[in-house]
């Protein structure tokens, strides 16, 4: 066989290789951010015109996140945050409208505090995505309630509904997640708070 044929079955060879090589890493990179965003990926993939457009975004998501300094809130905001939730909760019944205000500006005040960039509000509903896939949406939700409450065309029962979904978000910024190093470091003064906060959740 001539050496130019060796050649081209060497290329050849080492083309199958290459794309083989590529579609595991596709794969993986695909499992990988599944895993991380979770309903928030299907979300994604069904508003872009492609796997890779929505792969990347999310991809591009999750770098601009590690840029970010997020850091667990101390004990004395976690109980100040959580004494004022009550207070707006408490507020729902003589005025709903109010207590949607306030639940957005004390989110808003949380995610601050705790290092999240204010810029608009679909870039702070992406960088909630990354840390907290699974209330996303129900920030977005809430969101779109409000502003029919700011617009005078929200019921009752929507008003109810954005301070639930916003306690949803509310709950989850109160506390990093278990894998977050932060969480592993955070200061001794928390451990009171746990006692009295056994279950994790605001308690109505």
């Amino acid at each position: 066989m001539p050496v130019w044929a060796w050649i081209l079955i060497a290329v050849g060879v080492v083309a199958v290789i290459a794309l083989a090589a590529s579609a595991m890493l596709a794969r993986r990179r695909s499992t990988q951010l599944q895993q991380r965003f979770g309903p928030e990926y299907e979300r994604t993939l069904q508003r872009s015109s492609s796997k890779r457009d929505a792969e990347a975004e999310l991809a591009g998501r999750q770098r601009r996140r590690e840029q970010l300094d997020i850091r667990p809130l101390s004990a004395r905001s976690r109980e100040r945050y959580i004494e004022r939730w009550q207070t707006l909760q408490a507020d729902f019944v003589d005025s709903p409208e109010r207590a949607v205000t306030a639940a957005d500006a004390l989110v808003i005040e949380t995610m601050r505090e705790r290092g999240y960039p204010m810029d608009n509000f679909d870039q702070r509903s992406a960088d909630i995505s990354v840390d907290h896939p699974d209330v996303v949406e129900n920030y977005r939700e809430a969101h779109r309630l409000a502003q029919r409450s700011a617009n005078g065309d929200a019921t009752t029962e929507d008003l109810r509904q954005a301070v639930q979904h916003y306690r949803r978000l509310f709950e989850d910024l109160l506390e990093p997640a278990a894998d977050d190093p932060s969480y592993r470091d955070r200061d001794q003064e928390a451990a009171p708070v746990e006692a009295e906060r056994t279950d994790g959740k605001v308690r109505q």
